[in-house]
């Protein structure tokens, strides 16, 4: 029979219910002609461009003049950046949370919270705004020629000078008062202008008016509002960010006209609820082989969520670190080069995400996926003999010794493989060293009572390199007692191609 492998992320909160787990793996769906309806791809890893500066990344920026031109923001410096990675200097800024950027043709705005600073592209000359009406700076967008920014713990935006980032009118001011929240962000989308508050949401428009250019879109107000000022983003023609209001938070939203339709499932929202301080959550987006992806990161639950709009699939992106997932390394995001690049919230290294490697700048990423047995609805609580589990994948996928760079010992004991915390193959008293990808392994294990604990770890090989006729099957699997339910885990840490197409599971149905 065909075990429901596919699929995406929804570990419930009750796990007897759903523990489908999906790290480092994305669905794609098959239209016509493939094997199965959809497959699982492995997540791209960091290919390592450059190091500029000390770090974290904390804003990326390409000018929308020249595309030639990019922006780092590491640490406390800001740099600018060629086609080959090499870094210049431009200027000092402050802080050490995200930045917010964007340019006006000529002048590059960065908002660090609170401060502000110009960069003007022509002259290459940086300076703080230093006008003693500027009341500071949280997030800043740009319309009609203006920058438009929103100060902290405030209902009010600014605009600057027409323009002139450098120049603030003390009048040039209004506020977002359809409800009493604050204003913790905002951006253009359309040429309108999306005023986000804790509770509320409302979007204005240049009006082209004399003494103030903006004004309010009627019926354009909304009674949800944004949990993290820097989960806000752009993607698939519209707008995803967390939510909250005054009921509570932690939902995440796309526009919708000027509506906010709920993306996040009761699975992601239960996992969101429970990292407390949500706040400092950071959303940026990119696409890659037609797939869009939303990116949610939670510095504090040190975890991150992707939401695919072309499969409308949640996924979690992690590093794996003492034998652990965390958060995914990258912490920013840009277009740049004809290449995905990402920012390290840990240091200033620059990466681009490839599709073709499967490591995270010679780290491991590790893959796994989680899923039931049996079907939805097919479970009818007596024990099953299970006799076998084939995982349906691309095999023969085995490194080179070119391509491989670290080196691990191989044990053999009975025909199985254990791997420990240090990624040794326990086996016998006798080692055997190979190279790490050059016989990529797969660890298979399950839980017979809901995904509460689980079985000992059984490895098998998906087929050195060209042996594509190789089967990556497990037998004996044992009877299914107490709760007469399975759940299966499957994973690796070998940096090869993985594209699980599907799941063959033979067993035998009992009376008992």
């Amino acid at each position: 029979m065909k075990t429901p492998i596919l699929g995406s992320a929804y570990v419930a909160r009750s796990v007897n219910a759903a523990d489908n787990r999906m790290v480092n793996l994305f669905p794609e769906i098959i239209p016509e002609g493939g094997k199965e309806p959809a497959f699982l791809n492995r997540a791209p890893g960091l290919k390592f461009l450059a190091t500029i500066g000390d770090g974290p990344v904390r804003g990326l920026w390409v000018l929308k003049a020249d595309p030639t031109r990019a922006f780092v923001v590491s640490g406390d410096k800001f740099y600018e950046i060629n086609s080959s990675y090499t870094a210049t200097l431009r200027g000092t800024v402050s802080g050490t949370g995200p930045v917010s950027m964007v340019d006006n043709g000529t002048q590059i705005f960065i908002a660090t919270n609170p401060n502000g600073y110009i960069f003007n592209t022509s002259t290459n000359v940086f300076a703080q705004i230093t006008d003693p009406d500027f009341p500071g700076a949280v997030t800043v967008a740009y319309l009609d020629g203006y920058f438009i920014f929103n100060p902290p713990n405030s209902q009010r935006f600014y605009l600057t000078a027409l323009l002139d980032g450098t120049s603030v009118d003390p009048l040039d001011f209004a506020s977002a008062e359809g409800s009493s929240d604050g204003l913790v962000s905002l951006i253009v989308d359309h040429r309108e202008l999306w005023l986000f508050g804790t509770d509320s949401i409302e979007v204005w428009y240049d009006a082209g008016l004399s003494d103030f250019p903006f004004v309010r879109i009627q019926g354009a107000f909304n009674e949800l509002g944004c949990a993290a000022p820097y989960s806000v983003a752009k993607l698939d023609n519209g707008l995803f960010w967390l939510g909250s209001d005054a009921r509570g938070k932690g939902i995440v939203y796309r526009a919708e006209g000027y509506t906010g339709k709920r993306m996040s499932t009761h699975a992601v929202e239960w996992q969101i609820q429970q990292y407390g301080d949500i706040s400092d959550a950071i959303g940026y987006t990119y696409q890659q082989d037609g797939h869009a992806f939303y990116v949610l990161i939670f510095p504090s639950a040190n975890t991150t969520w992707v939401f695919d709009v072309a499969t409308q699939a949640w996924h979690e992106r992690a590093g794996f670190v003492n034998g652990d997932f965390t958060r995914h390394r990258s912490n920013c995001q840009m277009a740049y080069n004809n290449k995905v690049i990402v920012g390290d919230y840990q240091n200033g290294n620059i990466y681009s995400f490839d599709l073709d490697v499967y490591a995270d700048n010679g780290q491991i990423q590790k893959w796994l996926r989680s899923w039931r047995a049996l079907p939805t609805g097919q479970n009818n609580l007596k024990r099953t003999t299970q006799h076998s589990m084939q995982l349906d994948c691309e095999t023969g996928v085995g490194l080179t010794g070119d391509t491989i760079e670290e080196t691990i010992y191989l044990f053999t004991e009975n025909d199985e493989y254990l791997i420990t915390e240090s990624g040794d193959y326990l086996i016998s008293d006798e080692l055997t060293p190979i190279t790490q990808g050059s016989d990529p392994q797969a660890m298979l294990r399950f839980s017979d009572d809901g995904g509460h604990t689980w079985s000992n770890e059984h490895w098998k090989s998906l087929g050195k390199i060209g042996v594509y006729q190789k089967r990556a099957i497990w037998r004996r699997l044992g009877m299914t007692l107490k709760l007469r339910d399975r759940v299966y885990e499957v994973s690796g840490t070998d940096p090869v191609k993985i594209a699980i197409v599907g799941a063959e599971l033979i067993l035998s149905p009992t009376n008992a």
